[in-house]
């Protein structure tokens, strides 16, 4: 990696959330929670997650009492930091065949293009421009390993008769789309589409807010006591509810009830300045989205005034499910890594300055899938495991969580998502430990594929274990 990057220092903040704030006039934070209030349904968390399920059961059960809480505003999260990339699960075949079967994996396959006409119809009702395009997403191979991935692509979704949900592209018509000097064949999947992260969430605020739902920003959760009702502390306050949702995104990973079966990763992106000259020049004119075939993928996008996010999965690994350190949302070496990977990628923009970086944790779940369970002999429900994929499958939470709630069997709450056995993960600090290597090995495989070198024998046998000892984590 270049020694003179990354450019810019991680912010705390976000250039979605920012942006988003200004555009609907700085709307002051909803007042914290003081006192008792009493509800059906206490939802913990303002993020994709905890507002599409307010809203879905407001969509069913118009006469619920529900409330809302958020320990900072809402956006603020995952939900305002990650790419923007919404698409369903056409892209994971070959995961989701492995962890759920045939049937399974075509199941949640429908599911998600279930969430993405459920969000699109949001983005056209919801009064608010939230840049939702409908353009696909362009997954291309920058080296020959990469390439020979296409065919097994190809083949999986041949097998389960899913062709219509796969294009390959030429180089050529790669090239035409977006010109790089390292980019070669490609894989289309026409049912992603991109949206700006933090107005769809600041429009969902506001949609659960005109639904009659109570919020509360900055109002974290102390404790939550399971029972008859459920009882939620907050500093200045507390929630007595029938129902609970908990839609805390990787923070969750601290419960017992989830720590088995979730790890913590991270991920980094860039944002440049405008470039609309540079991206004309390089036949980038069109709204889909790109990502390369490395397992630490690049993930990258445009935004409506021409900038171009460039995202890096290959962040730190959290210690012992701990969601907050900051090694996980302030590391240099992630943001130079997605700073080289937007140079080398995107050659075009070598001279665009960068507007700001950020990072934020992940909750990886062992099979690489989410999860929406209900904690046994109680009226607590969870959304988890999301695995840097929670767009499109944030929506999918909400309509799990609320059937859930309701204790209504329909098509949502008998998703794998809902009924699955979920694996385990080898407890710290062997996680941790053999994570870290893991990813280490991984790293020096792929950026010596990029400069077309051996990778150490060392980095290579390390690299398989995941996949010698039957873990989906961590398999390239």
């Amino acid at each position: 990696m270049n020694s003179s990057l990354p450019s810019i220092d991680p912010s705390d903040r976000s250039w979605w959330l920012d942006e988003a704030l200004r555009n609907e006039g700085n709307v002051p934070a909803a007042q914290p929670l003081e006192g008792e209030l009493t509800v059906d349904v206490a939802i913990v968390g303002g993020g994709f997650a905890g507002l599409w399920t307010a809203l879905t059961l407001k969509n069913r059960r118009p006469d619920l009492s529900i409330a809302l809480i958020e320990a900072s505003i809402c956006g603020s999260g995952a939900s305002g930091k990650n790419g923007g990339k919404s698409h369903g699960y056409w892209s994971s075949l070959g995961n989701a065949v492995q962890a759920l079967g045939r049937d399974g994996a075509l199941a949640i396959a429908k599911a998600g293009d279930w969430a993405q006409d459920g969000i699109r119809t949001f983005a056209s009702e919801c009064g608010r421009d939230i840049w939702w395009r409908d353009r696909g997403n362009l997954v291309v191979a920058t080296t020959a390993e990469q390439e020979e991935k296409i065919a097994g692509i190809v083949q999986r979704a041949r097998e389960l008769g899913a062709e219509d949900h796969v294009t390959v592209l030429s180089a050529q018509e790669v090239q035409a789309r977006c010109a790089s000097p390292v980019f070669r064949r490609g894989v289309l999947y026409p049912d992603a589409a991109t949206v700006h992260p933090a107005r769809l969430a600041r429009a969902l605020r506001q949609a659960v807010i005109d639904r009659g739902v109570w919020l509360f920003e900055n109002t974290p959760m102390q404790r939550v006591d399971a029972g008859s009702p459920c009882r939620i502390k907050t500093p200045r306050g507390q929630i007595i509810a029938r129902e609970v949702v908990l839609a805390t995104n990787a923070a969750l990973s601290e419960r017992r009830e989830v720590r088995p079966h979730v790890s913590i990763f991270s991920s980094y992106v860039v944002m440049t300045e405008p470039a609309s000259e540079q991206l004309a020049a390089m036949n980038w004119t069109g709204d889909e989205g790109l990502a390369d075939l490395r397992m630490f993928l690049h993930y990258f996008r445009k935004t409506e005034d021409g900038r171009v996010l460039m995202g890096s999965g290959s962040g730190p690994v959290g210690y012992g499910n701990s969601a907050q350190a900051r090694h996980l949302t302030h590391d240099r070496a992630s943001i130079g890594r997605a700073e080289t990977g937007l140079r080398r990628l995107l050659p075009a923009l070598k001279g665009v300055s960068l507007a700001r970086a950020w990072g934020g944790a992940i909750d990886v779940s062992a099979d690489r899938l989410p999860f929406f369970k209900t904690i046994p002999d109680t009226r607590i429900h969870y959304a988890c495991g999301f695995s840097g994929h929670g767009v499109n499958a944030t929506y999918i939470a909400g309509q799990c969580l609320a059937s859930l709630v309701l204790n209504e069997k329909d098509r949502w709450s008998t998703l794998p998502f809902c009924t699955r056995s979920l694996p385990r993960l080898p407890p710290e600090p062997f996680r941790f430990t053999g994570a870290s290597a893991i990813r280490s090995a991984i790293l020096a495989c792929e950026e010596a594929d990029e400069r077309n070198l051996r990778a150490p024998v060392l980095a290579q046998v390390v690299a398989k274990l995941p996949k010698l000892l039957g873990l989906r984590i961590g398999v390239r």
